[in-house]
């Protein structure tokens, strides 16, 4: 046992300890913060502007990109006491692939997306998707760090789809219209008992029971989904996978149900029941169409996001 004094107090080491502790977890929190407000911050007009007038005048400043993005995450690692040569050259690696599929095209408005956007966004997903890195990292750390390179990647994906390259119908914008957040309650509205009713015929989830949590706790809840989950899986199927699609190949019902198949199968990997999980798939396609329609509809990614915000938020308290 830890040597203590009469009066209980903790030794040296041991407040050493819990103060190297104490530092790293504000250092965890720190990266994420500065992760989501980089994100919120392309909502603004002004800042996607001076960006791309960045990358009009210097186009070799996108490479630039991947060092500072590889430092983040590099800096997070180092937080959780997780960082190898390794993890390091495989954050450099990810990061530097859809880089070179945009600097490949150069900057610049683009009505119609080619093969080597596509690339990219699979460059930016799929390894998230994979959990490439997975065994570099020790298992109390997987988590956050999975958190902080899918923060990364919506990050990249903004820069290069946003401020180097950018397209029509991305929809990263505040709301421009007051209709939208009747869009996502409407949305909801139609829906939640599908998912409901369906969830419990196959399974997926329980009888439906009261929140046992303060009201605080899921009023907090509410912001967190929507930053940490909702908004980032918008941004990447819906800013980017379905519209880009759509901008391909039509704005058809064709695309809308393909682009939320593959929104679907991004939920195989995930629990509680066994994997391949094939029930989550089918309900996550599901509500793709709806979070689909509701974006395109909608002035902003936002009012998808608030309607997947909503589901996420009602399964988790209420099932």
């Amino acid at each position: 046992m830890p040597n203590r004094g009469a009066s209980g107090n903790l030794n040296p080491r041991e407040v050493l300890a819990l103060q190297r502790l104490s530092d790293g977890l504000v250092m965890q929190m720190g990266v994420l913060a500065l992760l989501i407000a980089a994100v919120l911050c392309g909502f603004s007009s002004r800042v996607q502007k001076t960006v791309r007038s960045w990358f009009a005048r210097k186009p070799v400043l996108l490479w630039a990109v991947p060092l500072i993005l590889t430092a983040i995450f590099s800096l997070a690692a180092v937080a959780a006491r997780a960082w190898n040569w390794g993890l390091g050259g495989l954050s450099l690696a990810y990061t530097a692939a859809p880089v070179a599929c945009m600097a490949a095209q150069g900057p610049g408005f683009a009505k119609r997306p080619s093969t080597l956007d596509f690339a990219a966004i699979l460059f930016l997903w799929l390894p998230l998707e994979f959990g490439a890195g997975a065994r570099l990292v020790a298992l109390p750390a997987r988590g956050y760090l999975h958190s902080v390179a899918y923060g990364i990647a919506i990050l990249l994906g903004l820069i290069l789809f946003l401020g180097f390259r950018w397209f029509p119908g991305l929809k990263y914008n505040l709301p421009r219209n007051p209709r939208d957040l009747g869009l996502a309650f409407a949305g909801f509205a139609l829906l939640a008992p599908v998912l409901i009713v369906l969830g419990i015929a196959i399974g997926f989830i329980p009888p439906p029971h009261l929140p046992i949590k303060s009201l605080g706790t899921m009023a907090v809840a509410l912001g967190t989904i929507f930053l940490g989950t909702a908004l980032p899986e918008e941004i990447l199927f819906r800013s980017l996978i379905q519209n880009l699609l759509m901008l391909r190949f039509g704005n058809s019902m064709k695309v809308l149900l393909a682009a939320s198949f593959i929104f679907g199968c991004a939920h195989l990997d995930n629990g509680p029941q066994p994997l391949p999980n094939w029930r989550y798939m089918i309900l996550a396609t599901i509500a793709g169409v709806a979070y689909g329609r509701v974006f395109q509809k909608a002035s902003s990614v936002a009012a998808s996001a608030a309607l997947h915000t909503m589901v996420d938020w009602t399964k988790h308290f209420y099932f």
